[in-house]
């Protein structure tokens, strides 16, 4: 069994509580990232999840229907317009309850998956493993916008582990995906866990080190909160580079939240 794939689902039950508890006004809110509402995220994710388990099943299937959906959209249309046309106009409780009938499917059949078996993807192909653990890694980072605007606490869990995983795996895609030479040494990454058991990555170094909470550390490489917003510690010129623009989550550059923007509101 693949426990990323139960990790996955729940850290998207935790997510619907948060979302189960919702009035109608509240869908419609607009959230600190993009200006997206809590529809378009979970609309976003919903598909997301509906093309990793394509994917897994129908390699063929993934390919036609990636070309229908772009075939479809209108000149100018954005990916979240094409993601809403899709849905022909699902939203609030009904999208909610599409999505958390989907992902605790979907679970099933990547949980009992070969891990090492290679799938399609929008970029390039990747492990089942790897596609799961990134489905994880969205769920938790858009989910982040929407404990904030909501005001509520999140309860941190080491599932988390996984996020960091792909956030010290990237290190070195994320400065050639802007044309810039990746450093020659990845800094030492010792963070704290919610759970209090320390996790290190790479070299001790005391002058190339990245130091301090687990979660702060996920929420930096997932772009949820800018470096300055943190209590980590940063030292030395390649952990400070790649903390400047750490994106553990594929496509072209996107530049982190600027310092205050992101942030737990009030209730």
């Amino acid at each position: 069994m693949i426990q990323q794939a139960i990790d996955f689902r729940d850290e998207s039950d935790a997510l619907f509580t948060i979302l189960d508890a919702l009035d109608e006004e509240g869908w419609a809110r607009k959230t600190q990232f993009k200006q997206w509402t809590i529809n378009d995220i979970v609309a976003h994710l919903h598909l997301g999840n509906y093309l990793a388990d394509l994917s897994l099943k129908d390699s063929d299937a993934f390919t036609e229907f990636m070309r229908s959906l772009a075939a479809a959209s209108k000149p100018g249309a954005g990916r979240l317009d094409s993601t809403h046309a899709w849905l022909a106009g699902i939203k609030n409780r009904e999208l909610l309850y599409r999505w958390r009938d989907f992902y605790r499917e979907m679970t099933e059949r990547f949980a009992a998956a070969e891990p090492r078996r290679r799938v399609k993807w929008v970029g390039p192909d990747m492990s089942v493993l790897s596609s799961i653990t990134a489905r994880l890694m969205e769920t938790w980072a858009h989910g982040q916008a929407i404990y904030d605007l909501t005001g509520r606490e999140r309860s941190a869990s080491d599932r988390i582990k996984n996020v960091a995983v792909i956030g010290i795996n990237t290190f070195g895609w994320t400065f050639p995906n802007r044309g810039l030479p990746a450093p020659a040494v990845r800094p030492y990454v010792r963070l704290t866990a919610p759970s209090g058991a320390t996790w290190e990555w790479n070299q001790p170094d005391q002058k190339n080190l990245i130091e301090g909470d687990a979660v702060e550390f996920c929420q930096v490489v997932t772009q949820t909160r800018n470096i300055a917003d943190t209590t980590l510690k940063v030292v030395g010129e390649s952990a400070n580079a790649w903390m400047s623009i750490a994106q553990c989550f594929a496509g072209p550059p996107e530049n982190p939240p600027a310092p205050g923007t992101r942030f737990r509101q009030t209730p």
